[in-house]
């Protein structure tokens, strides 16, 4: 059980190095190209920090471990919005952008929303099942929100950043393999062995997805709202996180479903009313006291809140 443990772990650790190393080579093959940096932190960051659930998520898909799936995408967007988002407020209020407000946050409760009116039928079908006509309705609304996030580039004024140091032509294809390579190998690792550990311990493909693998994958997410806050370029901090849950649902999701149906279970119901009443919650935050911002109590409501979710899911395997 420990070579398991540790070969899951090891698969998690090559899953967020492989992400790292495939921004970092993106990143410096966009410069090179003279793309802006906001459009690569829109596109090659911001999809770059969600690889670790799309690459999970893929394997499990093809792997028919349907469980993993949605627990990995739902669990990453609770831990994300509780855990990731509720310790960053925690260490300084987070002052987020009006665009932030209007536009991320609702594209987010909207995603969820839609997730669980399409898993449970009430828009499509008949439920207990993530068609492949869901998965493209999530795909669309994913394109939908990329074309307005673009036109707002276009119609915003963009700040010019300090350019990244120049890679060599052949380290960033070096690091574009290496992140590929880390990606795939990692992804096989986790999967492979989160499944062999839930079933000789009695437990759930779904709670290993909405804890182990979700709190696993969501590490790239964590490291750069932790560095965004101490930078204090907080609506960075927010942003990643929001933007993250819109990409884990409406690409990653998407994805999963339209590679192979997903079987749903109704057991994730809860779990989606949770992460859709925090979301509420953040969105109902950036109007109280001090407008637009997280105060450290509501962060402190994030993060004890998740304890308490945390707890419940626990006493389900005991």
């Amino acid at each position: 059980m420990m070579i398991k443990i540790t070969l899951l772990l090891a698969g998690l650790f090559l899953v967020i190095k492989g992400a790292d190393w495939l921004i970092k080579g993106g990143g410096a093959l966009a410069r090179r190209y003279h793309i802006p940096e906001l459009v690569i932190g829109i596109t090659v960051v911001a999809f770059g920090t969600s690889l670790p659930e799309l690459v999970v998520n893929v394997f499990a898909s093809v792997e028919n471990q349907q469980e993993l799936i949605l627990g990995n995408v739902i669990g990453s967007n609770n831990f994300n919005l509780f855990v990731i988002l509720g310790i960053s407020g925690l260490v300084a209020p987070l002052v987020v952008q009006s665009g932030t407000v209007w536009r991320e946050i609702p594209v987010s409760l909207l995603a969820a929303v839609l997730l669980l009116f399409l898993a449970n039928g009430f828009i499509i079908g008949g439920g207990q099942l993530i068609s492949r006509l869901d998965g493209l309705v999530m795909l669309l609304f994913f394109v939908a929100f990329l074309y307005y996030i673009f036109r707002q580039i276009k119609s915003d004024p963009i700040a010019e950043g300090s350019e990244a140091p120049a890679l060599k032509n052949y380290k960033i294809w070096l690091f574009i393999a290496l992140g590929l390579a880390g990606l795939l190998i990692g992804g096989r690792l986790a999967v492979d062995n989160a499944v062999i550990i839930a079933t000789r311990m009695g437990v759930s493909q779904k709670i290993i997805g909405l804890t182990i693998i979700a709190m696993g994958t969501s590490l790239p997410e964590l490291v750069t709202s932790v560095v965004a806050v101490m930078k204090k370029s907080n609506d960075i901090a927010v942003g990643n996180i929001i933007g993250s849950n819109i990409f884990n649902i409406l690409l990653i999701a998407g994805v999963s479903s339209f590679i192979r149906p997903i079987p749903y279970e109704t057991g994730f119901n809860p779990d989606l009313y949770f992460l859709i009443g925090g979301t509420l919650f953040l969105f109902i935050a950036m109007f109280t006291g001090q407008r637009k911002k997280l105060d450290r109590w509501e962060a402190g409501v994030l993060v004890a809140a998740y304890m308490v979710y945390l707890a419940v899911l626990i006493q389900q395997v005991v």
